[in-house]
């Protein structure tokens, strides 16, 4: 037998609305549509899956008291350089990279989750500058 390798895969545009959703079943679900594991030609190694548009990340739901309590941290490299951001003032500030760093976790950690990870678009309002791509609108069935 012959192991099958798609050579060209047709990659769609989806727009998912965030409203009321929970971060950590929306961000699972994202993280399977831009890998391709909805499609009959994934391939564990190669980019098939979708674009992803998130729109309305700014009403993204995070349960329990994740919003005081959930803590991101970055470094600049210098000493003294650790910033740390509860999860309530992120969202005010950037809610798209709450949604962006939920995502990014779930995919892989090597040149392939990097460059999946280009393909979600998030916007913290309604409103998208993609229109010229016909993006469809998925609905999720997310709590």
């Amino acid at each position: 037998m012959k192991t099958y390798v798609p050579k060209e895969v047709e990659s769609k545009w989806y727009v998912i609305d965030a409203e009321g959703k929970t971060l950590g079943r929306l961000a699972a679900k994202i993280a399977s549509i831009l890998r391709g594991k909805h499609k009959p030609e994934y391939t564990p190694h190669l980019p098939v899956g979708d674009y992803v548009i998130v729109v309305n990340a700014a009403k993204v739901r995070l349960t329990g008291k994740k919003l005081e309590d959930k803590i991101y941290t970055r470094y600049s490299g210098y000493q003294g350089g650790l910033k740390r951001i509860p999860a309530g003032e992120m969202l005010k500030k950037h809610p798209e990279r709450v949604v962006e760093r939920a995502v990014k976790g779930m995919l892989p950690k090597n040149r392939l989750g990097r460059k999946l990870a280009k393909r979600l678009k998030v916007y913290p309002g309604p409103e998208h500058p993609h229109a010229a791509q016909k993006p469809e609108k998925l609905e999720l069935e997310v709590k």
